[in-house]
């Protein structure tokens, strides 16, 4: 009854503990090149073209639900055509292929990053 109070805290803790560390790491290391002498100018160069994140989401995000929906269809396929337990041919085909909807989603954002 009382864990709902407990786990939306946890959350919010955890939330803001990745977006510290992200933060303090991040001046950290910039402290520490312009203390060897770098230039300033490094963290903000336009010169390097780089793809944008939102293209690697949404790529990322397609494949993996087309990964999702193929693994259910074929899950279903063979549960009934070949009589597969359903509850052993459905997780594992559902979770194999978006996995390998997720290997290829990083290999075409490598692709993508390589053409930029």
């Amino acid at each position: 009854m009382g864990s709902e109070i407990v786990i939306i805290p946890i959350i919010f803790g955890v939330i803001f503990g990745i977006f510290y560390l992200y933060i303090s790491a991040r001046n950290k290391e910039r402290i520490a090149l312009i203390e060897k002498g770098a230039d300033a100018s490094i963290f903000y160069s336009k010169d390097r073209r780089v793809t944008p994140v939102w293209k690697v989401v949404v790529i990322n995000l397609a494949l993996l639900l087309m990964g999702i929906g193929i693994g259910i269809f074929l899950g279903a396929l063979f549960s009934d055509v070949l009589g597969m337990d359903e509850d052993i041919a459905m997780p594992g085909t559902i979770l194999f292929m978006a996995g390998a909807g997720l290997l290829t989603g990083f290999f075409v954002s490598k692709k993508l990053n390589e053409d930029a």
